[in-house]
């Protein structure tokens, strides 16, 4: 996996496509922890590819969310509403995935829903000015 290789970015973004058609659908059958850990991955894999287009891969979620808040949030490359949304998205898949008391509901999971398709928007929009490509480009 050569570091900025357009086709891994484009596997890693339509990845993060559907695992948020994976959350629509767990979404639309009151499976509202799924859902929320879904949105987290969908927009972790987008963050991902950002990330790898400029030569950087980590091992751990804490490291890609911090080096995405450097790279991207401090340079104002995008919102700094990012960084508490992907933050929220975190903490919520956590509770969905371990928390056996889990209180996510259909108006959490709507709203995590929305943010996670402009975030996945906003890093195609990025990634295909980087390449000077459509955003077409990224669908599979």
């Amino acid at each position: 996996m050569k570091a900025g290789d357009i086709d891994v970015i484009k596997m890693m973004l339509v990845k993060a496509r559907k695992k948020l058609a994976t959350a629509r659908t767990n979404f639309d059958n009151d499976q509202y922890d799924d859902a929320v850990s879904r949105t987290y991955y969908a927009v972790f894999h987008a963050i991902s590819a950002a990330l790898f287009s400029q030569g950087l891969h980590f091992s751990s979620h804490g490291q890609t969310i911090g080096a995405f808040n450097r790279e991207f949030i401090k340079t104002q490359k995008f919102p700094s509403s990012f960084s508490k949304i992907i933050k929220k998205l975190f903490r919520e898949r956590q509770m969905g995935d371990y928390d056996v008391q889990s209180s996510l509901d259909a108006d959490i999971v709507k709203e995590d829903l929305e943010k996670t398709e402009k975030i996945i928007d906003a890093c195609e929009t990025y990634l295909a000015k980087v390449y000077k490509v459509s955003r077409d480009y990224w669908k599979e």
